[in-house]
């Protein structure tokens, strides 16, 4: 029995130890955002946020988390209304199977967040997600997006304050 903090509620799950993250997520909780690629890490379907850092959860065993460490799924990225990436997904048209998105649009949100005027270069740089429909000029332009986005309302909050 372990709890996983996963999207700021704290969540009983009954794994083995070694059990890959991914799997809890999905087969214990129930969220079924997170995908599974590839299972060794490579393809990034899998991507989440613990403690704010892009993780592949198909690489993570639930005896690794620690208690406090907090967990964020595609289904908790924005509480109120859509994370900018996600408007910016949409406003570009970025997926086409859409089989990998929830893993591009983690990995993009902490881009973002932590580096919010993003050239090329460090958008190539930090989404290393696979995409097997290849739509990674799409994932760019969206990126793109996602900062102004994301910019816009960082300055209609100052205004606002």
């Amino acid at each position: 029995m372990a709890k996983l903090n996963i999207n700021g509620k704290v969540r009983d799950v009954n794994v083995e130890p070694d059990t890959p993250l991914l799997w809890a997520i999905r087969e214990q909780v129930g969220l079924t955002g997170t995908k599974y690629g590839c299972g060794v890490a490579q393809c990034g379907a899998c991507t989440v946020h613990i403690n704010g850092e892009v993780r592949r959860s198909c690489s993570v065993p639930v005896n690794s988390v620690k208690a406090g460490d907090k967990i964020v799924t595609i289904e908790g990225l924005s509480k109120k209304r859509s994370h900018p990436v996600q408007q910016a997904w949409i406003e570009v048209d970025v997926p086409q199977c859409g089989y990998c998105q929830s893993g591009q649009i983690m990995a993009a949100a902490a881009l973002i967040k932590k580096n919010p005027n993003p050239s090329d270069k460090d958008i190539d740089e930090a989404m290393t997600n696979i995409c097997r429909c290849g739509t990674y000029q799409r994932v760019r332009a969206g990126v793109h997006k996602a900062a102004q986005l994301a910019a816009g309302g960082a300055k209609a909050k100052t205004k606002a304050a």
